[in-house]
């Protein structure tokens, strides 16, 4: 079941605007792959196998490369090879703060409007995360469904251009977030944090939106030093 929410989300395409391309595919694939940490800090990628991976020429993987560049999630050496960056701190907090200013004045502008279709939307995200909440090996299309559900809310307010802003710029910040999933009650608190959110929109108060979503992404970045003492080979 959760793989087929995840098949008929098209998750990786629904968050980049522009994907389908040979470029966009590589580059969402090795993206998702840096932050669920399938490639962890420190991993090197080399071109040749990546075009045997992929089954594509030099020139999309060298693109897809220089996108991941400029998001900070790999250092390209020329005519050698390309690293996996360790976790930057303080690139961290840039994005976390960049995340609460937008997304608490989506949801102050979302409460005081009023948009049905956005709760529609986001309480179904929210009920297919519940189904793979408890799965372990689902930990990934869990994650994706979480950024869906704030994709959801930018949308909602035609906005989607600033949520590519926050995500080029949260590389760092969700792989801490990918640290963080697996402690014990994290998932239920973010199912938690997003059925707040959803109240407090639906309440017609920005108030109680704006605190609900500071509340939601607090939680991680609260966090970033026991996660860093406890994994210290991920970070810079």
């Amino acid at each position: 079941m959760a793989i087929s929410i995840a098949a008929s989300l098209g998750l990786m395409e629904t968050l980049a605007p522009g994907a389908g391309g040979t470029v966009q595919r590589v580059y969402e694939s090795l993206r998702k792959r840096i932050i669920t940490l399938d490639l962890p800090p420190d991993t090197t990628l080399t071109r040749t196998e990546l075009t045997e991976h992929y089954g594509v020429s030099q020139t999309p993987i060298r693109e897809a490369l220089q996108l991941l560049r400029q998001e900070g999630l790999v250092m390209v050496f020329p005519q050698s090879k390309t690293v996996v960056t360790r976790i930057d701190v303080p690139q961290t907090y840039e994005a976390h703060f960049l995340r609460v200013a937008l997304e608490t004045e989506v949801c102050r502008r979302l409460a005081t409007e009023g948009n049905e279709g956005v709760l529609t939307r986001a309480a179904s995200i929210i009920r297919m995360q519940e189904a793979v909440a408890d799965d372990p090996s689902q930990i990934a299309v869990f994650q994706e469904l979480d950024e869906l559900f704030h994709q959801t809310l930018f949308a909602g307010l035609g906005r989607t251009g600033l949520h590519q802003l926050v995500r080029e710029r949260s590389g760092h910040l969700e792989r801490i977030r990918r640290l963080h999933l697996p402690e014990k009650g994290k998932v239920l608190n973010i199912l938690a944090g997003h059925r707040a959110i959803v109240a407090g929109i639906g309440s017609g108060d920005p108030q109680q939106a704006m605190a609900a979503i500071r509340d939601h992404l607090s939680q991680t970045v609260a966090k970033v030093e026991d996660l860093r003492r406890e994994f210290p080979q991920y970070f810079a």
